[in-house]
């Protein structure tokens, strides 16, 4: 089957993809793209392999070699170089104005009965305000800024960790 998708890149393009390549500081993905690509070159310059022997040289499938090819005509190069963020799935709960005034309240003093917020204290207070008609849990924990979820695990590590060491002191 003759190449749908043929690559004939400018002399600035190639350079583009041999630095992508050859500096090191680019991710994997994109240095395999942009080796798939100058493989593919056809004009004078270009090493002008077909897919299976580019598959075959860098170790992928015939079929990886056709998609970073047919990604690259209606895309361009840097679109096929770079991958797209996905979609976001959920619209954002809060903004940016309610998270500063949820960061604001979560640095006041909590009740006269807690020494601390809780989350379902912030969720609670924040509904209250009327910053939001209802907010999940995870929202709060996630914006929280003065203890990270995984804060008490550490200190139950480090407090068993101070144990052993005095005990093989004694």
């Amino acid at each position: 089957m003759a190449k749908q998708y043929i690559m004939r890149f400018t002399n600035e393009e190639s350079t583009v993809l041999e630095d992508v390549i050859y500096k090191g500081k680019a991710a994997a993905h994109k240095r395999l793209h942009a080796q798939i690509l100058l493989k593919a070159d056809v004009s004078d310059a270009g090493e002008k392999r077909t897919d299976s022997e580019i598959g075959e040289a860098l170790g992928l499938s015939t079929r990886t070699v056709e998609r970073v090819r047919q990604h690259l005509v209606p895309e361009g190069l840097e679109a096929t170089l770079n991958r797209a963020k996905p979609p976001r799935v959920r619209s954002r709960v809060i903004d940016g104005e309610t998270e500063a005034h949820l960061i604001a309240l979560a640095g006041t003093n909590a009740t006269d009965v807690r020494s601390r917020w809780t989350l379902r204290l912030l969720r609670q207070r924040m509904v209250e305000l009327g910053y939001v008609a209802r907010q999940r849990t995870e929202v709060s924990r996630n914006r929280h800024p003065s203890e990270s979820p995984d804060q008490p695990y550490r200190r139950r590590i480090a407090h068993h960790a101070e144990r052993r060491r005095l005990h093989t002191r004694l």
